[in-house]
Order: C-alpha cells, then structure tokens, then sequence
C-alpha cells in the first residue's frame, strides 16, 4: 500500500478513526499525530532572525576568511558558491519543507519516513550535545576578553615583566600570543599534560551556560526575543569594523591579498572538500536544528523562499566578515612589516657608519628616516642587494605576516586582537568584537540546543510535560562535562571535538536524510507533499538535486573524509613553552581511542534504530500471526467494541488520554482488519508519539 503523505495543518483532530487510519498506513505505524497545541513563533521576523542567527556562527567570522584566503581567493568564492546553489540550498530547503510538514523534531521526522530511519534524529541529537559542549566553552572564552576588554591599555598590548626584565616567552613571541596561551588559557606543552582546572575560564564557562538557559528558559518564547538582539548586533558590529578597517593603511593590499583568484586550485580534491565542508556546516545541515525551527511555522509558511533568503544572507555575511577580516589583517601585516623595514635599515646605517660599504649598495631611499620609506622600494633593494650586505638583514614580506595566525581561534584572539591594539581608542573596539562574537555564538547554541530539546520533547511526552526543566538539567550536565575543557590542556580537547566529534556523523546523517526523503519517501511525493503545503510546486529540478546530485556530493565528501583520516595520522597544534611557538604534534594513541569513541557513538544511532525497528516488527508480526489466521482475528466489528487485541489497547489508549472513542467508520475498520499485514505493527502501547 502506498504511504500515507505527509500530515497536514487541519489534521488536528484526533480520534479513533484516525488513529487507526495511521496505524494502518506503513510509514505511520509508529503513531506521528501533530499535538493538537503545538508552540509557535509569535512572528515571522523572530522565526527568520533565529534560522538566521543558528546559520551565521564564528565559522563565518573566522573559518570562511581563511579558507577562502589559503584556497585561491577569489576562485573559491565561485567554487563555494556553486556548491551553495547545487548542494546546500537543496538540502537546506528540503529540511525546512520536512520539518515544517511533519512539525517535528529530526527524530519524529525520519520516523514518519520510516521507523527503521528515526535513528537519524538521535544522531542528530548526540551531536548537537557534542558541539554544544565545546562551543559553550569558546562563548566562555569570549566572555573572558571582553571583561578584560575595560582596561587602558589592554592587558594584551605589552608584555609584562618579571622584576626588572621582560618575560622571555613574550619576548620571543608577542604580547597577544603570550597572554592567549599563558594568561587565558595557562596551557600545557601538549595533551597528555593535563594539569589542573583554570578557575577563571571554568567560571566562565558557568557564566555562558547561564546565558544559554537563561535564554532557552521558556523554549522559542524566550530565544525568539534574544534573536532580536544576537542576530542583528553582529551586522552592526561589521559594517562598524568594515568602515574602520578601509580608512586604514593597509587594508586595500589585505583584501587583494585574499581575493586574487587562483584558478588552478579547482584541480585540487582537498579544495573541493573544504568548499563542502564549509558549506556544510554554514547552513548547519544534519543538526536537527534546522528542522527543530522551522517545525514551529505555520504550515502555510513560504519555507522555499525562506531557503533561499537565509542561504544568501549567510553568504554575504561570510563574505562580509572576510572583507572584514583582511582589512583589519593587512593594515596589522602592513604595520609588523613597517617595524621589520625600520629594524633592518637601522642594522643597514650602523653598517655604513662603522665601516666603508660599496656605494652601489645603498639605497636610493633616505634610510635616517625609515618612516617614511615605502615597503615595496625596501624589498625592491633587499632582493636586489640585501644578500650583499652584513648585517643579516632579513625580507618583509607582507604576504608571510598575512599567513601567520588567521585560522580559527589563533585569528579572533591573537592576529585580529593584536591589529586592535593598533586603533586609537583600542578598549572600545575589543569589547565590540568579542560583544560581536559572544552574540554570535549564543544564537548558535541556541539553535543547537533547540536540536536537542525539541525532537526529545516530540518524541517523549514525560519530557514534554517537563521541558523546562529538561532544558535547565541539560545545561547543568552541559556544564559538567565541559569542564573538561577548562583544564589547562582543555584547548587540545576543544580542537579533538571542534575536527572530528562532529564532521563525520553529520555528513552521514545528511547521506541518509537525503537517500530517506528521495529513494525512500520518494521525491515526487515530498514535492506533492509541498505543493499541497505551498499551493505550488517547487521546480521538477529539486527532484534530481536530491536524488542524485546531492546525495552523490555528500556520498563524495564522506569518502573524502574517511580516507583523509585513514592516510593522514590526526594531528593537533600545541604550543611549546620553551621555544615560544606553536608546533604540530600527533594525538597519543589514547586521544585516537577517544575519537573513534566519539564518532562511533554519535554514528551508532543510526544501524541500532534500525535493528531495533526490525526486530519489533518481525516480534509483533511473530506474536500476532502464529497459531492464528490473522485474517479470521481481524473482522469488521459490528458492535462499538471490538475483541481484537490491537481494538483493546486502542480503547484502553483512547481512554487514558481522553481522546473521542468512536465507533469505527467502515474505512476504520478495514484498515483494522488489515493492520497485521503491515510490516512493522508496532503494539499502540509502546508508541511514543501517540
């Protein structure tokens, strides 16, 4: 028997006849009947800044900069966007469409599909409680900066001295490097030295997960006003950073330096998967969250033109946070490379003062004033003449400062802090940025814990009737767990988790998202699906995106993953503290354990929901057709009750939760006689969506 399609808006009334209706049907056997009073956005507007604010993280900030910077500038930009267009937004738009369909979470969502897939929204729940762990702790982190931000100057614009002299690791390194790694984070030379807790990142930490409950108190009620604050302030905190770094010297070089194309990069296999990685994880694909939000809409609600506004805006603001970023980071590669051409052409005076030199080695600049010296016309000479000279004088290259520290978290607390430094009125400014960045990443953890809390409630009533204080208990283990972090080596361990608890379960959640909704479901029933929700079709186009383009790419993009980790031992970066560096070390083979655990645990939902579901049926199949003919057991009833164990529970069910106990409509009671012959009969019992 075809599958019943997805519920719809007016499908709110529940009764027996329905109930049997749906258990009849071999996709619903489960029982997915939407709540009759389910929570809803009080407007568009806090529904869109969420989705938005969820999309938008510190990865556009500081991921997609780099990225774009270390993988052919412009180039990538075209690369990323074609697979916006042929991957994301698809994928993007079919998780909206789901979840504002079914209107619930990622695990009642693939369980309507089909029971044997609602091991996907477990996935999907496991890692989100993964990511929240870690991200949490960055947002403690962010914390941490901006209280020490109302200071003059800044604790990070000198090195600090011990007794009479100034400490040897700032020294060798810088005031911004050393006060990350000594000050913030106290951190060990490597992983395996553990070390003991940092009390202030740990209370921090405390802080950040009260924001995030505080916040997620009343659900979406309560986070869908915050929106209106940590959504928007970002923006404005970039056009304020963007107008600031262009009037700077410094900053047209930076944002050539990033945007020059280098196509050559498209032959690249590795280039290709961070392109989709990126793409990925800026729409936040396989999370829950997606679905979790827009299950909240009414069904009527444009979800395909929501698809396309939040995909672009997410773009642009990457692309905004890059204009940014390299603005701000060629003035400060520009101002370390003025100091270099003054250091140099100093050593190249004394030189000429202490003994007589070859005139044709000297400058055509007037070097008493290295101010005032071009850097192009120094390296012009140095290439020409420099190793000629004694002295050891050294290049400036502008483009190797660009290279140094503009990844991740060495960008946002040691390159970009270190260029604010450099502003006049520098405390303002970095308590804007990481203002910026701690609303940031709240409306991430937003979303992501909405990922969790929403399909746990869907699915479980208890926990339903008490999400408030699921949420609270949620983020008290959130906390406990993430202390682990707040060790000394704790920033090795956010590294582990940031590269590998999440990148391969999510890609395999997507995978089996897809393959569910296009081979599974079907396609053309999920556009039918939509055009009775939207009162039009979406293009036939979207139909072979998902069956083939998307799932093939994300298919591509795990084989790419698992073989990356296969040839290449996982490695982290630690810094030494006699060298005053940062240096590349392999995780011992205890870390490997722990991330095999972490990635195989976040995966196993998947096999085990649907071992689980298959045993059920062949149990319940078992139990109601051995020593029987189902056929005889099943009749029409032609009284109000019926003698039929499956009619026994339903009016045992009906009656416990109060729903109208009816008499079955001929259509009812055929569909009861024929229950036993659906695979996978579940016992009405065990249903928790019912």
């Amino acid at each position: 028997m075809e599958k019943p399609p997805l519920p719809h808006e007016d499908d709110t009334v529940v009764t027996r006849d329905s109930l049997l209706c749906s258990l009849a049907g071999e996709g619903s056997q489960e029982g997915v009947v939407e709540p009759p009073a389910r929570d809803g956005w009080d407007s568009k507007v806090e529904y869109f800044l969420a989705q938005v604010g969820f999309s938008v993280g510190l990865g556009n900030v500081w991921r997609f900069p780099y990225l774009c910077h270390q993988n052919g500038g412009g180039a990538f930009l075209l690369l990323y966007v074609l697979l916006m267009i042929l991957v994301g937004i698809p994928l993007f738009f079919l998780e909206l469409a789901a979840g504002q369909s079914i209107r619930q979470g990622s695990i009642g969502v693939w369980k309507h599909i089909s029971p044997k897939l609602a091991g996907i929204g477990y996935s999907s729940c496991v890692v989100c409680f993964f990511v929240a762990l870690y991200y949490n702790v960055i947002i403690g982190w962010s914390l941490f900066y901006l209280g020490n931000s109302f200071q003059y100057p800044l604790p990070w614009e000198e090195c600090p001295e011990h007794g009479n002299t100034t400490v040897e690791e700032c020294t060798a390194s810088s005031p911004t490097t050393y006060f990350w790694f000594r000050k913030a984070l106290n951190i060990t030379d490597s992983i395996e030295e553990t070390g003991e807790f940092n009390p202030v990142i740990t209370c921090c930490l405390l802080a950040a997960w009260t924001i995030v409950c505080m916040g997620m108190f009343k659900g979406i009620k309560s986070s869908g006003k915050v929106m209106y604050f940590s959504s928007i302030f970002p923006y404005v905190v970039l056009l304020c950073f963007l107008i600031r770094g262009l009037m700077l010297d410094g900053a047209a070089e930076g944002i050539k330096y990033m945007f020059y194309p280098k196509l050559e990069i498209w032959g690249e296999v590795q280039v290709w998967r961070q392109a989709a990685t990126q793409v990925f994880f800026a729409l936040g694909l396989g999370f829950g969250s997606v679905i979790a939000y827009s299950s909240y809409n009414p069904h009527s609600n444009n979800c395909h033109r929501d698809a396309l506004t939040v995909s672009t805006i997410n773009f642009l603001t990457s692309v905004l946070a890059s204009l940014v970023v390299f603005a701000v980071l060629g003035f400060r590669a520009r101002e370390v490379a003025m100091r270099c051409v003054t250091r140099n052409l100093e050593k190249l005076s004394e030189q000429f003062s202490v003994g007589p030199l070859d005139r044709d080695l000297l400058p055509g600049f007037n070097i008493s004033d290295p101010s005032l010296v071009p850097l192009e016309a120094y390296r012009d000479w140095f290439t020409a003449h420099g190793a000629k000279v004694p002295g050891n004088l050294t290049d400036c290259s502008l483009e190797e400062e660009m290279n140094k520290g503009v990844e991740g978290t060495g960008l946002a607390f040691i390159a970009f802090t270190e260029a604010m430094t450099l502003f006049p009125g520098s405390p303002f400014w970095s308590a804007l940025f990481f203002l910026m960045l701690l609303n940031l990443g709240l409306s991430t953890m937003f979303g992501t814990l909405e990922g969790i809390l929403t399909p746990l409630t869907d699915n479980f009533k208890v926990l339903k009737r008490h999400k408030t204080k699921l949420t609270v208990f949620s983020c008290i283990v959130g906390f406990l767990i993430g202390m682990l972090f707040t060790q000394r080596c704790g920033n090795y361990f956010v590294m582990m988790f940031d590269d590998y608890s999440a990148t391969l379960p999510l890609i395999i959640v997507v995978v089996f998202e897809c393959f569910s909704v296009s081979w599974v479901y079907g396609a053309d029933r999920f556009l039918d699906d939509i055009e009775k929700m939207l009162h039009w079709r979406p293009p036939v186009i979207y139909k072979y995106l998902w069956k083939y383009v998307c799932l093939l790419a994300m298919l591509g993009l795990l084989g790419a993953s698992l073989l990356r980790m296969c040839f290449k031992r996982p490695t982290y970066t630690a810094w030494n503290r006699q060298t005053a560096s940062e240096v590349t070390l392999d995780y011992p083979d205890w870390a490997l354990a722990v991330l095999a655990v972490l990635i195989i645990f976040a995966t196993l939902p998947v096999p085990m929901g649907y071992i689980h579901s298959t045993l059920r049926s062949r149990t319940r199949h078992n139990f109601l057709g051995s020593g029987t003919d189902t056929g005889a057991v099943y009749t029409k009833c032609s009284t109000v009750e019926c003698d039929t164990p499956v009619a026994d529970l339903l009016d045992k069910h009906l009656e416990r939760n109060g729903i109208p106990n009816d008499s079955p409509s001929p259509l009812a009671e055929e569909n009861l006689r024929l229950l036993p012959q659906r695979e996978g009969v579940e016992d009405i019992e065990d249903s928790t969506d019912l």
